[in-house]
Parts: C-alpha cells; structure tokens; sequence
C-alpha cells in the first residue's frame, strides 16, 4: 500500500471523524476533534501500520480561538510514510487525552506540552512538570509569557531574576570571525 491509498482508506474508515484534510509539499495533516483522537490513533497504529510516534509538538495561536494546536506526527516504518494528526483546544477547554498507552515515547513530550504550555492529558500516568520546577505557576511557551522572563520567588533556585534579553547563547554578531569567537559569552571581559 502506498501513500495515497493508505489515506484514502483512513479518510474511507473514518470520514466522519477527519475535521479537515491539508495537504502541503507533499504531507498529509488530518485535523480531528479531542474526543475521536484516541479511536483515530489505535485505527492508525492497528489498522494503517502507524507503530512509531516522532513527536507531539503544540502551538499557542494567541488571540485566535480555538487558541491551541495539538500536532501528532507519526511514522509508518513498515511503508516509510508520514502522517501528521491535529487537535484544536480552545483555552477554556485545555485538556486532551492522553496517548501514552498507545505510543509508550508519548509519555514525555505530553508532560512537556504540559509543562511549557499548560495543556493537560487525562488519564495520563505520570503528568506532572518535567523541565520546570514544582510549583512554577507560569506556562513559559505561551505567547503573553515575556521574553525576558518572569522572576520567581523560589529562593535557591536558578534563574530566580528575569533574564537579560541581550547576550543569550545564539544571541550573535555578524562578523567574519569563528562560530566560537562570536559567541556572546567570549565577548565578555574576562576577569583576572
């Protein structure tokens, strides 16, 4: 089976599950609702040879509703192809299920969309920060989040004051000089 049949028959099995199909440069997106994404991600790991979850990235459409893209990419290794699942989270709703169970490496990057982004999975075994600390009260990839940070009243902790925007780690200078010597922290003035 190749790649247009193998989606023809997911649009045939589940048409009336699939909100929305985008194709672009040759990739196939299916935009689903929450509610049909556990039933559509067993269809495709069972029936469609979908075995290996890539990776489960979000997107913060702040100011659009709904606000939040929730974007599944998945790989057949049997038949090499792609295919890309969609989920739309209002901000009131924010929660999608979780896919864990169904793809074991879903585990980490659902606690990290929790963590940056403040999207939960249920039923999820294990949801909790996994970049963060514990009882950081922000969501640092959200659009309204500052660039420059937000200082936290959690003594000991690193990073505790806002970060200066200047002179971050791939902050650099166009020169014809080496990736090393352009790198902000060796123009610094070294102290003796």
């Amino acid at each position: 089976m190749n790649g247009p049949e193998l989606f023809a028959s997911l649009s045939g099995m589940l048409g009336g599950k699939l909100q929305e199909k985008i194709e672009f440069r040759g990739e196939s997106t299916f935009v689903i609702l929450p509610a049909d994404l556990r039933e559509v991600a067993k269809f495709c790991r069972d029936d469609l040879s979908f075995d290996y979850l890539l990776d489960i990235t979000s997107v913060d459409n702040f100011g659009d509703e709904p606000r939040f893209e929730i974007v599944y990419e998945l790989y057949s290794m049997p038949l090499g192809i792609h295919l890309r699942l969609k989920l739309r989270l209002s901000e009131e709703e924010g929660e999608a299920p979780t896919v864990s169970d169904i793809w074991p490496t879903a585990n980490w990057h659902e606690r990290e969309i929790y963590d940056m982004m403040g999207i939960r999975f249920t039923d999820h075994p294990d949801l909790r920060r996994i970049l963060m600390w514990d009882g950081y009260p922000y969501f640092p990839l959200r659009k309204e989040f500052p660039l420059e940070g937000l200082p936290s009243s959690m003594p000991d902790v690193a990073f505790s004051e806002s970060a200066p925007l200047e002179g971050g780690p791939f902050v650099t200078l166009p020169s014809s000089a080496t990736t090393k010597d352009r790198e902000p922290r060796a123009r610094r003035p070294v102290e003796q």
